[in-house]
C-alpha cells in the first residue's frame, strides 16, 4: 500500500461512513491516532471510533499528497459534513476544547469543516500506523 491508495480508501470509507471499509485499510494491530494524544489500536477500537462518522451526512473529503516514500506518506485533507445529531455536535464541541457555538436547542445543526494533515506508515499491503493533526469549526454561513 502507498499513501495514494490509502487516501483513496480513507476518502471512500469516510464518505460512505463505512467502518468495515475503514478497518480494511489497516493491519489487525494497527494504531490510529485521531489526535496526538488519543490512540485506537486494532480493528475493534478502530470500528468503535469510526461510529461517530455515522452521525454525519453529506460527507465530502478531498486530499492532496504532500510526501510519498516507500512505506510511508503524508497528506493534507479537508472534510465538510452536515452534523445530523445533537450527540455528534456535543462530541465535536467537547473535542475542540471550546464552548458550544451560539445556538439554541432546536436551532439547525451546523455544517462542519475539518482540515488536517495525516501521516501514515505501511507494510506491503496495509496501513500499520496513522497519525492525524486537525482542527474543526462550523462552516461559515
Amino acid at each position: 500500500m502507498n499513501i495514494e491508495q490509502f487516501m483513496q480508501g480513507y476518502k471512500t470509507a469516510w464518505e460512505q461512513r463505512d467502518d468495515a471499509l475503514f478497518c480494511a485499510l489497516f493491519t489487525p494491530d494497527a494504531s490510529y491516532h485521531n489526535t496526538p494524544f488519543a490512540e485506537q489500536r486494532g480493528h475493534a477500537a478502530l470500528a468503535a471510533y469510526w461510529q461517530r462518522v455515522k452521525l454525519q451526512d453529506d460527507v465530502q473529503l478531498r486530499y492532496e499528497i504532500l510526501a510519498s516514500a516507500p512505506g510511508s506518506g503524508i497528506a493534507h485533507w479537508h472534510v465538510t459534513y452536515q452534523v445530523r445529531s445533537e450527540e455528534l455536535f456535543k462530541i465535536w464541541a467537547a473535542s475542540t476544547g471550546t464552548n458550544l457555538i451560539a445556538r439554541k436547542e432546536g436551532d439547525p445543526l451546523p455544517r462542519m469543516v475539518l482540515d488536517g494533515v495525516l501521516q501514515a506508515r505501511f507494510d506491503a499491503t496495509l496501513c500499520t500506523e496513522c497519525r492525524l493533526w486537525w482542527h474543526s469549526m462550523p462552516q461559515p454561513v
